[in-house]
């Protein structure tokens, strides 16, 4: 059942810096009763992503510098906050098989933080973020919440842990957590490593050919948009604690095929080198995610409503401005 709970309430986006944290501050802005940003400290005083919502925006925000590893900090950011987006974490994949105590650091400790900040705080629910990454290269496709749980990377396995820790923490302490686990989102803002910003930055600055790792791989992508919408329908739900909600649109696609798209609504053609050398083991690689988005429907009304070829057009839009034909495959704020 969805109710209304988040009108007039007090909440709080951890990770609010960053691609899907920033959207979902903006949307927050608009029915929540104030907005508390936990971000992460930097020297350059900077907010991340939240630096492109304007000054207007910003001033309505409560911004709070920190780290999320550290739990003093975070339990000073949970203070008087009714709801809690946890979107904070450790993301590139590639970085995990370099750094993979960083992640369990951030990912893992970071979110027992919250939810020990939960605790303290009393009634304050949380949704908590996971990925489909948590389910490897499927048993069975499409996939459904009840899948079993396969770590192919130190980032997978970190947020594995996450996840659990929720769960455990649901059933130990009855903490009001909920998990929302989306699958691929893409749109303005996503790091530049990301396979959609990579393959349309080389497109718009001119280049014939296109370097990619593997095209095999097959993706369901959901558009921030539609991903944010989840977020704020799974916090006005009345959702047992310890549910997990999963977001996608029930159709994958093909890095290849993602990529002829990528062209078409670009207007430019150009060829694709898979001469890369990839950072990911093949062992490691997720052939396929591909979704079952029937409870997220059931339960709170949820469905991607952005087609694939309108977002892939809007992040176009959005990155053209920033690529630099230069430094191909990384735009610039």
């Amino acid at each position: 059942m969805v109710l209304n709970r988040l009108a007039g309430a007090r909440v709080l986006v951890t990770g609010a810096d960053g691609f899907i944290g920033s959207h979902l501050v903006e949307r927050l802005l608009d029915i929540a009763g104030s907005v508390r940003a936990f971000c992460v400290y930097n020297s350059n005083g900077s907010y991340g992503w939240l630096d492109e919502l304007g000054a207007d925006h910003i001033d309505a925000v409560d911004v709070q510098l920190g780290d999320i590893r550290d739990g003093r900090s975070v339990r000073r950011a949970v203070t008087d906050i009714d709801v809690v987006f946890h979107l904070a974490a450790l993301v590139a994949i590639p970085y995990s098989y370099q750094a993979p105590e960083s992640f369990v650091d951030t990912n893992v400790t970071g979110t027992l933080n919250v939810l020990e900040a939960l605790r303290d705080a009393g009634s304050v629910r949380m949704v908590h973020t996971s990925t489909s990454e948590v389910y490897g290269t499927p048993e069975i496709v499409p996939i459904r919440e009840t899948h079993p749980l396969c770590g192919q990377s130190p980032y997978a396995a970190s947020k594995i842990g996450a996840d659990q820790l929720c769960q455990a923490y649901a059933r130990s302490f009855a903490t009001p957590v909920l998990t929302l686990r989306p699958f691929n989102t893409y749109g303005p803002r996503q790091s530049a490593r990301a396979v959609i910003p990579t393959i349309l930055s080389q497109l718009l600055s001119g280049h014939e050919a296109v370097r990619l790792g593997s095209l095999a791989p097959r993706r369901d992508l959901t558009f921030v948009s539609d991903t944010v919408d989840g977020f704020v329908r799974l916090a006005e739900t009345d959702l047992e604690p310890g549910s997990v909600v999963q977001l996608g649109t029930g159709q994958a696609v093909s890095i290849g095929e993602l990529f002829e798209i990528c062209c078409e609504v670009t207007g430019v053609r150009a060829q694709v080198l898979t001469d890369i050398e990839r950072i990911r083991p093949d062992a490691s690689e997720v052939q396929v995610l591909l979704s079952e988005p029937s409870l997220a429907k059931e339960t709170m009304g949820w469905q991607a409503t952005t087609s694939l070829a309108e977002g892939l057009a809007e992040t176009a839009r959005w990155l053209a401005p920033r690529v630099d034909a230069a430094d191909a495959g990384r735009y610039h704020r």
